[in-house]
């Protein structure tokens, strides 16, 4: 099993390395979109409480629908290709950022909003110099969370013809022994998952004990 990996790997490197990065790019820019929408509207639920139960309760249920049906209900207005997955991604992404940013944002010490306050700090200036470097950690662990998340259902897209590594585990599934190609596709994933959280982990912690 482990020369037949191996063989693959070699026959097949540069198709596979497209696929990682295109699995990667899919990934990231679904975060990248939730991350410009949900730290934004973060912000603006902890000045409107009222709204904020109501907007986390409808990023829960987006989370709730499985992701191949969202996949699929996507499909019907977007069609095949990577933007469904790059929107889905984006879908599933709102709300660990939006409830962190909203949770860290909220835990920042009201005392010291009020001392920038008298120093005559703007509304803008108390954002950027106080409360995003207070919460960016917390911030940040929503992002992990997606992130992680997305390369998962990145890997489902190849059932809309959107690319990525899940084109080579499907590729596994319907040869005959085709388990080094299975794993060909799926250790590249894991791969990318864990090393990702690991960064995303270290970098959090280093922000949260500053």
């Amino acid at each position: 099993m482990i020369q037949e990996l191996l063989e693959y790997f070699a026959v097949n490197e540069s198709y596979i390395f497209n696929q990682f990065i295109r699995h990667f790019l899919i990934s990231i820019y679904g975060v990248l979109f939730a991350s410009i929408v949900a730290i934004p509207l973060g912000f603006y639920l902890t000045r409107h409480h009222k709204m904020a139960d109501w907007m986390i309760r409808i990023a829960n249920i987006i989370q709730t629908i499985p992701s191949l049906a969202m996949l699929s209900i996507l499909m019907i207005g977007m069609g095949l290709g990577p933007n469904t997955v790059v929107m889905t991604v984006f879908l599933y992404s709102l709300l660990p950022i939006l409830k962190n940013t909203y949770v860290g944002v909220k835990s920042v010490d009201k005392n010291l909003l009020d001392v920038a306050k008298g120093m005559g700090m703007t509304k803008k200036q108390r954002i950027m110099k106080v409360e995003l470097p207070l919460s960016i950690a917390v911030i940040l662990g929503g992002i992990r969370n997606a992130l992680v998340v997305a390369i998962g259902i990145t890997a489902i897209g190849t059932f809309i013809g959107a690319g990525g590594l899940g084109d080579i585990i499907t590729r596994g599934v319907n040869s005959t022994n085709g388990g080094s190609i299975i794993l060909a596709g799926a250790l590249p994933t894991s791969l990318m998952a864990i090393t990702i959280d690991l960064i995303l982990s270290y970098i959090e912690k280093k922000l949260g004990a500053a």
